[in-house]
């Protein structure tokens, strides 16, 4: 009998651009002492490689969703038929496709488990991946727990069976926590940790006191989020045409890339600039290193992130904690990070002219601008740090 900790964990495609938070928890983890074992399903895109430890983390990751025929055979004695049989014909197609890609990778799940002494699985999604872990549990392997990132909507079908066998979750807002309870309470495990994501808040500090933007420079605009139509880039262009319209000099940086590694949505915005004539106002970084993230926070007069729909915000969290006056969206769960007006600023989703009004008022006002600087600083620090999670699972997994 050994006293060492070994946690399996579970992300889906490993390291990809937003995973810095992830990445930040392992490390409180085996500052706690727990040996991480990683696990994912399959590598991400290239184009969304970006970080510095993304090489390394990958060559200590294994990858479930490997191709393997002799895997998915010597699942079939021990799958549990009834469970799997009943989902498929609730969910339909849909199912029955994770269903099949699942098993072979719920098979190696157990092999890998059983070989490293791993007992215990934190699956950091409600996807695919959570369903190769209840699958995986179902034949006798490792007990398992899930985190919950954002809406169920947006994980896939077989929820009930995803949640049924887990041991404890962690959701990352009270209003998703209230979601869950009136979708499916029946389902859910005993255990339900209010956690959300974290940052590390020794990195992301300030380079200094806040310097509001000098006469003659121009107000520059950061916000850092992957391309997609629900974060709000297109939104916040708008805004900047507004703002260059009224005369102000505004520069607009955003870091991140779309899920097809700058071949999706990328475009859309590429052309959205051309159409707005914003071509030397507007730049679209990619998927850059978190230390670039960060040197760009540090940098930027505001901070701004236009989402439609944001289940907490770990990039409002990171400008938060650099300094960075911030404003956000009374969208999805951000109301429980940012308290409007006291530590950054809301805004209506979907509003250019509403983001380049409050964008405008914090530039025309330094001092408030330094007293939410300060404000955002703090409530990072006191309530979000990335080691919470990490004590979140040493006591979940072991008590």
């Amino acid at each position: 009998m050994t006293d060492r900790r070994i946690l399996g964990y579970l992300v889906p495609q490993f390291p990809g651009q937003t995973h810095i938070f992830f990445w930040r928890e392992i490390a409180e983890l085996e500052k706690r002492g727990v040996t991480v074992d990683l696990l994912s399903t399959r590598h991400p895109p290239a184009g969304l490689v970006a970080h510095d430890w993304s090489v390394g983390a990958m060559n200590r990751t294994t990858y479930l969703g490997k191709p393997d025929v002799l895997a998915g055979l010597s699942a079939l004695p021990r799958l549990p038929y009834a469970d799997l049989l009943a989902e498929a014909r609730a969910e339909g197609k849909a199912m029955v496709k994770d269903i099949a890609v699942s098993i072979p990778a719920a098979a190696r799940l157990i092999r890998h488990c059983r070989s490293h002494g791993i007992t215990h699985v934190h699956v950091h999604s409600c996807g695919r991946a959570a369903l190769i872990a209840a699958i995986a549990r179902r034949m006798g392997g490792p007990r398992y727990s899930l985190s919950l990132h954002g809406p169920l909507s947006d994980y896939g079908p077989g929820q009930r069976f995803k949640w049924r066998y887990a041991e404890f979750a962690s959701i990352i807002t009270e209003k998703l926590k209230a979601e869950m309870l009136a979708e499916m309470p029946d389902d859910l495990p005993d255990r339900l940790y209010i956690q959300p994501m974290g940052v590390d808040t020794d990195v992301l500090t300030p380079a200094g006191p806040y310097r509001p933007v000098g006469a003659g420079e121009p107000l520059r605009l950061f916000s850092c989020g992957r391309l997609n139509i629900v974060k709000g880039h297109q939104d916040l262009m708008a805004a900047v045409r507004l703002l260059l319209d009224q005369g102000r000099d505004v520069q607009l940086t955003i870091a991140g890339q779309d899920d097809d590694g700058g071949s999706g949505y990328r475009k859309v915005l590429d052309a959205r600039i051309a159409e707005l004539g914003l071509g030397d106002h507007v730049r679209l970084l990619g998927a850059v290193d978190a230390g670039r993230v960060r040197d760009e926070i540090r940098v930027a007069h505001l901070f701004v992130l236009a989402s439609w729909h944001e289940p907490l915000g770990v990039a409002l969290m990171e400008a938060m904690s650099c300094g960075t006056p911030t404003i956000g969206t009374n969208a999805g769960g951000v109301p429980e990070l940012i308290r409007d007006g006291v530590d950054a600023v809301l805004v209506p989703p979907k509003s250019p002219k509403a983001l380049a009004e409050a964008i405008a008022s914090l530039a025309d006002d330094p001092d408030r601008c330094a007293t939410l600087s300060a404000a955002g600083r703090q409530r990072i620090v006191a309530g979000f740090h990335s080691g919470r999670g990490a004590e979140m699972l040493i006591k979940g997994v072991w008590g």
